[in-house]
């Protein structure tokens, strides 16, 4: 039986970084929590990497669009200065746009 570690985001497309051959979003979810008797929005930003056919997707969308994505947790290890840093991958398996928003072209802010 294979073991596997997935994730599921429904959020709001932030900054688009392309690059050569990958490219990182990054998508806010954001989630209530009680200080004292009242409610605050805690929000959370997410890095997320495409690759392929996914990165194509990216050109029908704008900032804000509230996207739905899918795919594997992996894990990665690096030196700096000596020191051993590791990190927490998301990459993309599916991507979806699910309601439009009202930012601007994400071919306008890639060039930025």
């Amino acid at each position: 039986m294979q073991n596997i570690v997935e994730f599921h985001i429904i959020g709001r497309l932030g900054r688009i970084d392309p690059a050569k051959n990958v490219t990182h979003i990054s998508v806010a979810t954001n989630y209530n929590r009680r200080e004292g008797e009242t409610w605050k929005s805690d929000p959370q930003w997410h890095r997320i990497t495409l690759f392929d056919k996914l990165r194509d997707r990216l050109t029908n969308t704008t900032i804000g669009d509230l996207v739905r994505i899918t795919g594997r947790i992996g894990q990665s290890k690096y030196k700096v200065d000596g020191h051993t840093q590791y990190s927490v991958d998301l990459i993309a398996d599916g991507f979806a746009i699910l309601a439009k928003g009202r930012g601007k072209p994400a071919a306008d802010e890639a060039g930025e």
